[in-house]
């Protein structure tokens, strides 16, 4: 890994280097919130936001994507591919470049690569930028508040400067001809480890650090907290759009009115819908809030750990927003801390 600082009066010309060549995608001001939209210049990026609405996913994994065409009369299928243009993603959080390394082991990296994701996952330089935490964060818990890999470019700013981490030749060489990168001082080093220990200072301390989760859920896998949760849910699905790291998806085939014609589209689905389960027969594997809910965060925190390694739950927060049941992973940190309390006396 290479390390460079550059002032931050030289960002505007990082950027305008990139718009020669490439789409650029960063965080722009929506209504109250921010949101991840294709800008034209410096001067419309929100780079001091909190979190996006939507996350990262949705560039590589549309809401609705068309994946073939036929044509019955002829039963020519023609397999559909959108070309991808070159672009860049401005200002991602270490959060959601964690989240989008879990899509790509799921996508990319195993056996059966996604062609659809894999297109505009390489087609793609992701320039990573610091936050600070908010009161729904709990990024440290996972170890997802630092990327330390799926980024071309990561920013972290130490104070009208930038400690620059370089892992891509590409942007290695659009950075050198658009700044003057040049090696941190002792006293830039030093004040990127202040930056660092303010910011995991400024984590809420009354979500519990509990490292042991995957293993309390198996433990508690039938406690009656799975049924009061589940009696809560919406089966609204916000979840799931809002959450960086949902990646289930239906496959539907459009005919045309005259049934000659038709595609078969991806559309995002989720495992809190009630139908979600449903298979021939008329028979639901989840007929309940409580399973849903159950298996939801079962994926999250112990399911996915189990194959890839890895946390599923990056730590976001926009579940906990999103959620107006009050479902969300932080729930069930603190039931566990209440279990390790009542066990205690």
């Amino acid at each position: 890994m290479l390390y460079r600082v550059i002032d931050a009066s030289e960002l505007p010309s990082l950027v305008s280097a990139f718009l020669e060549t490439y789409e650029v995608i960063a965080p722009v001001k929506s209504g109250m919130s921010h949101a991840y939209s294709t800008v034209e210049s410096f001067e419309e990026i929100a780079l001091d936001y909190t979190t996006t609405i939507t996350p990262l996913k949705k560039l590589f994994l549309p809401v609705r994507e068309t994946l073939l065409t036929f044509d019955t009369e002829t039963n020519d299928v023609t397999e559909y591919s959108e070309p991808v243009a070159p672009r860049v993603v401005f200002g991602a959080h270490a959060c959601d470049i964690n989240a989008l390394n879990s899509l790509d082991l799921v996508f990319r990296d195993g056996p059966y690569p996604d062609p659809y994701y894999t297109a505009r996952r390489n087609a793609t330089l992701i320039v990573g930028i610091s936050c600070m935490p908010t009161d729904t964060c709990f990024c440290h818990l996972w170890g997802s508040d630092e990327a330390r890999f799926g980024y071309d470019l990561f920013l972290q700013d130490i104070g009208g400067k930038y400690l620059v981490s370089i892992s891509s030749v590409e942007a290695a060489n659009i950075l050198e001809a658009a700044c003057s990168p040049r090696e941190a001082t002792d006293e830039e080093r030093a004040e990127f480890r202040h930056v660092t220990r303010r910011r995991q200072e400024a984590f809420n301390k009354e979500i519990p650090d509990i490292q042991e989760v995957a293993m309390l859920m198996d433990a508690f896998h039938s406690d009656p907290f799975w049924e009061e949760l589940g009696g809560r849910c919406l089966s609204c699905t916000a979840c799931a759009s809002a959450c960086p790291t949902c990646y289930c998806f239906d496959i539907r085939d459009v005919r045309t009115p005259d049934g000659k014609h038709g595609s078969r589209e991806r559309v995002w689905d989720c495992c809190m819908n009630p139908q979600f389960a449903v298979v021939a027969g008329g028979h639901n594997f989840r007929p309940d809030g409580r399973n849903r809910v159950r298996h939801r965060m079962y994926h999250k925190l112990n399911g996915f750990l189990a194959t890839h390694d890895r946390m599923l739950c990056v730590g976001c927060g926009r579940c906990v927003r999103a959620c107006k049941a009050n479902i969300n992973p932080i729930e069930v940190l603190k039931f566990f801390e209440r279990k390790g309390a009542d066990d205690a006396e």
